[in-house]
C-alpha cells in the first residue's frame, strides 16, 4: 500500500501517522496537439507529485498527495472541443475550500504542483495568506525548478506539446502517445505559432491573453519531433530529486511567528 498516496491509504493509518506537508497536484483538461493526450498536464503533476512524495516518505518525511485536480483555466482555448474550464476564481474558491480543509485536519504545510499553465495560483498564495494557518507553496514544474536541465536537454524553447512536454509523456505515459502507424513519427504537426501584429507583444515585452485558435494550427506551440523517452526522465528525474529533497525540508521545520524565515 502506497500511504504516501491519500487515496490509497486508510484512517487506521492516518490516526497514528499525523501528515506534516500535503501536495497537491493541479492539471487540465485540454487538447495538446494532435499526439498527446487531454490528461497531459494531470498525468505530469501527478507523477512529479506521487514520485516526489514516495521518495521524501521513504526518508522518513511524513507527507502525502492529494487527489490530484484535472480541470484548469482553459478561456484561451475555448474553441477547440472539450478544454474543459474552471475560470481563476473558481480555482482559487476550490484552493481556499481545501485549505479550511487541512487546517481543520492539523496540517499546515501545502505544496501545489501545478503543469498547466493557464493556472495562476501566485494571486491565490497571497490572498491566502494571512487568513489561514496553513502556509502554502507553489511548483510551477515547467518553469525554473528544471530549467536548467531543460536547456541543456532540448535545441527549441518550448511552449505547449512541444518537445518538453512529450519527452515526458514518452517517459512516464507513452501508451497515450500517438504515432503514425506507417512511419512510426509522431502524429504532431511542427506546432508553429502565428506572430501577432505587434512586434512588442513578439518580443514579450507587452502580454496578452493568448486565442490559441489564432495562435497555433492544432493547439502544439513548440515543436514535438525531437522529443525522446531518454529526455523526459532525465527531466523528470531532476524535479523529482529537487522536490523531494524541499519536502524533506519542509516535513522537517518546525512552525513558529517567523516560518519560512
Amino acid at each position: 500500500m502506497r500511504h504516501w498516496i491519500l487515496s490509497e491509504t486508510n484512517y487506521g493509518r492516518l490516526k497514528d501517522h499525523p501528515i506534516d506537508v500535503a501536495v497537491l497536484p493541479m492539471g487540465a483538461t485540454e487538447p495538446h496537439n494532435l499526439h498527446l493526450p487531454y490528461g497531459t498536464d494531470t498525468f505530469e503533476s501527478v507523477e512529479i507529485a506521487g514520485l516526489a512524495c514516495e521518495a521524501a516518505f521513504r526518508r522518513g518525511a511524513s507527507v502525502v498527495m492529494l487527489p490530484p485536480i484535472p480541470y484548469g483555466t482553459e478561456t484561451n482555448l475555448r474553441n477547440f472541443p472539450l478544454a474543459l474550464n474552471l475560470n481563476p476564481s473558481t480555482l482559487a474558491r476550490v484552493i481556499a475550500d481545501l485549505v479550511a480543509s487541512l487546517e481543520q485536519s492539523g496540517v499546515h504545510k501545502l505544496l501545489i504542483v501545478n503543469g498547466h499553465g493557464g493556472n495562476e495560483f501566485k494571486p491565490v498564495l497571497r490572498e491566502l495568506y494571512g487568513t489561514t494557518r496553513v502556509h502554502l507553496f507553489l511548483c510551477d514544474w515547467f518553469r525554473g525548478i528544471a530549467a536548467d536541465v531543460v536547456s541543456q536537454v532540448f535545441q527549441e524553447p518550448d511552449d505547449h506539446a512541444g518537445a518538453v512536454e512529450t519527452s515526458f509523456g514518452l517517459a512516464c505515459f507513452p501508451e497515450f502517445v500517438v504515432r503514425d502507424a506507417q512511419t512510426g513519427r509522431l502524429a504532431a504537426d511542427e506546432g508553429k505559432k502565428r506572430p501577432t501584429r505587434f512586434d512588442a507583444v513578439n518580443r514579450g515585452w507587452v502580454s496578452i491573453t493568448r486565442p490559441w485558435h489564432l495562435l497555433t494550427t492544432n493547439t502544439g506551440a513548440g515543436n514535438p519531433h525531437e522529443a525522446t523517452a531518454e529526455k523526459g526522465k532525465q527531466v523528470v528525474d531532476t524535479i523529482v530529486s529537487r522536490l523531494a529533497d524541499f519536502l524533506v525540508e519542509l516535513a522537517a521545520e518546525k512552525l513558529d511567528d517567523k516560518f519560512p524565515f
